[in-house]
Formats: structure tokens, C-alpha cells, sequence
């Protein structure tokens, strides 16, 4: 895979908010992690929203999209597909713990060929597959069923319904709610819950205590909120972080 005959190879990209790799695939198999911040990666499956803690394993081919919610650096690990026969066919997130975290950064290191493969080999195994879900969040094609998915993405707590929403647009809310089913296969209800568990992630990962999160992202309560966040990412915060 690299003219020195390492099998992994680690590439750390700064990424300011807002920066954008747009849709691409690699010829290596790629594990997409940040050690700060939260990274986005959307796949066909929808939007794997990783803190510190998760990885995304995306095998060589795949296309996929990153994006930065925050100022973050990407921790590209790109692993020779000859060399790693690992069985995972599609997205497949990963924990990162302390050991699989302290193993990447050795990598990183100018290593001497035997300290390399040694460190290498072990890697296969520290690769632990987490259950969890994308958050699939299309955005509606209706240009005012769109209107309300970015009015949402802005203020996640905004607890207006599409009879209010309507109200503003000229449309009924049985317009809106075809908008969202038409356009991206989910009810309002379900993109809502989708883009408040997304935002929330972020939150999360900078600090922000469930309660206080719960409120920012429009629940009443942290039960109600974790109650959600579990139906939607398939764990709990505390799980997650």
C-alpha cells in the first residue's frame, strides 16, 4: 500500500468548522476518527455522527463524505486491504478505548520495521464493532418542506409544528408532511427526532451535561431526551460517550 511497506498508514487532517471533504472513496480500508471535537461521516446509510470515542470503519471503495461540526482534526487510518482481510462489507462503527487509542498514536511515531509489524499485528484485535445506527437525516427535495428541515437544523429546539411552520410558508401542514414523506422516506416527526439527536452528539462531546442538552435540543426532560436518543443512534449518551 506504501512504497515503505508499512500496512497502515495515519494521516492527521486539520479541519476548521464547516470544512467539507465531499463525496470520495479510498482504494485502502479507512478508520475515520478525531481525538477532539465530533466528526460527521455520511455514507449511504446516513450520517455516523463519531465523538472521541467511536470510530468509523469505511472498507475500500466506499464512498463517503466528512464534515467538521467543529474545529477538529480528521485521524485518517488507511490499512492495506491485502494485509487486513477484516470481514466488515459495509460501515461499521468501532470503540475506541484507551488501548486502541494509545496504539494509534504509537503509530504515528517514527517506528523501526520490527516495532512497526509488531504494532500492526495488533491491531486487528483491538477493532471492537459497537451497535450502533446511523442517523439518517435526507433532506426534503420540496423547496418548502426544505424551508423547515433548515429552520430545524438551526434551532433543533424549535417546537413549532407544521400547522405553525405552515402558517409562515403558505402551505398546508398535509403539503409539508407529503414534502418530508415524498423527499426523504420519514415522517416530520422522525427527521425532527433525527436532526435533534444529531445536533445533540456535539453537544455532548464538548461538555455539555444531559440535562442542559436535553433542553437545548427540545425535550422537557433528560429521560424524555435519552428515552429518544436511544430510538434513533440504537445506545444511550452515557453508552456513547
Amino acid at each position: 500500500m506504501s512504497p515503505n511497506g508499512q500496512a497502515v498508514l495515519l494521516a492527521s487532517v486539520p479541519m476548521p468548522l464547516g470544512t467539507v471533504f465531499h463525496r470520495h472513496s479510498h482504494p485502502a480500508h479507512q478508520l475515520a476518527w478525531t481525538n477532539t471535537s465530533v466528526l460527521e461521516v455520511e455514507t449511504a446509510e446516513g450520517v455516523w455522527v463519531l465523538p472521541p470515542t467511536r470510530a468509523l470503519w469505511l472498507p475500500a471503495g466506499v464512498l463517503h463524505e466528512t464534515r467538521a461540526t467543529g474545529p477538529t482534526v480528521l485521524r485518517g487510518i488507511y490499512l492495506d486491504p491485502e494485509r487486513y482481510l477484516v470481514d466488515w462489507s459495509a460501515p461499521t462503527p468501532i470503540a475506541v478505548g484507551p488501548l486502541l487509542a494509545a496504539l494509534l498514536r504509537h503509530l504515528e511515531r517514527e517506528l523501526d520495521p520490527d516495532a512497526r509489524e509488531r504494532a500492526e499485528a495488533m491491531l486487528p484485535d483491538l477493532l471492537e464493532p459497537v451497535s450502533a445506527v446511523a442517523i439518517d437525516l435526507p433532506m426534503p427535495s420540496d423547496p418548502r418542506a426544505r424551508d423547515v428541515a433548515e429552520a430545524l437544523l438551526a434551532d433543533p429546539a424549535d417546537p413549532r409544528t407544521l400547522t405553525h411552520f405552515g402558517r409562515d410558508l403558505g402551505a398546508s401542514a398535509r403539503t409539508l408532511s407529503r414534502g418530508f414523506g415524498d423527499g426523504t422516506g420519514m415522517t416530520f416527526s422522525r427527521w425532527r427526532a433525527s436532526a435533534r439527536m444529531r445536533a445533540a452528539v456535539a453537544l455532548l462531546a464538548a461538555g455539555h451535561p444531559i440535562s442542559q442538552v436535553a433542553s437545548e435540543v427540545g425535550y422537557d426532560t433528560a429521560s424524555a431526551f435519552v428515552a429518544a436518543f436511544r430510538r434513533v443512534t440504537g445506545t444511550t449518551p452515557g453508552a456513547l460517550f
